[in-house]
């Protein structure tokens, strides 16, 4: 997983409430088999016409936008299913961070999970965020994980908080993978150490 300590980007907006994991990854693309190309697939509904053809009202299909890594997005974002192909889409899209009022419980554990940072702001400083955004061209917001800060170059600065847990997996770029390969040292040693009979009592179970 891409370690995350600091990020700078141009921001995009989609701020309206309730945006479920359906909208964000409709279900029919979940029969991929891959973790990647998801990107393609994101808000589908809302990007392609019934053609396939873009609809150059929607943000993400507007220039200004195209090349966004951080999201802002309505309060509830990514609730609904389970499913985790919705944090995979938004993360092959090109997106790093996700500021929002408030988070669906399984979405906002499942990014942390792929290296996408979710921020939980107050409602009134997204919307100013958002504000920025659309009158500013090109609006950038730098991401601090390890000072726990967002900025941007003039007069915005604010504070934000997160799970230290997953904040230092995030620092160190560790998925549940590399969270267990801390530990290869140790696994290997109780290996040795295990009783032989264990051995063949685990031989005959799979015979």
């Amino acid at each position: 997983m891409q370690a995350f300590k600091k990020h700078t980007g141009k921001t995009a907006a989609i701020f309206q409430p309730n945006i479920d994991t359906d909208q964000i990854l409709p279900k029919q693309f979940l029969k991929r088999i891959t973790k990647n190309g998801y990107g393609n697939f994101l808000f589908f509904d809302w990007r392609f016409d019934e053609q396939g053809n873009e609809k150059p009202d929607f943000v993400l299909n507007q220039p200004r936008f195209r090349d966004a890594s951080i999201l802002l997005a309505g309060k509830n974002f990514g609730s609904g299913s389970s499913r985790e192909h919705a944090p995979w889409s938004l993360a092959d899209f090109g997106f790093r961070v996700v500021i929002a009022p408030s988070f669906g419980e399984i979405f906002y554990n499942n990014c942390f999970k792929i290296g996408l940072l979710p921020i939980i702001l107050e409602e009134n400083l997204v919307a100013e965020l958002v504000e920025k955004t659309e009158k500013i061209e090109n609006y950038l917001l730098t991401v601090d994980l390890e000072k726990l800060l967002i900025f941007n170059e003039k007069n915005f600065s604010v504070r934000f908080a997160t799970d230290e847990f997953r904040r230092e997996c995030l620092l160190n770029g560790w998925d549940d993978i590399g969270l267990i390969l801390k530990f290869e040292d140790k696994i290997s040693e109780f290996e040795l150490k295990r009783p032989l009979w264990t051995f063949f009592l685990n031989e005959n179970k799979e015979q």
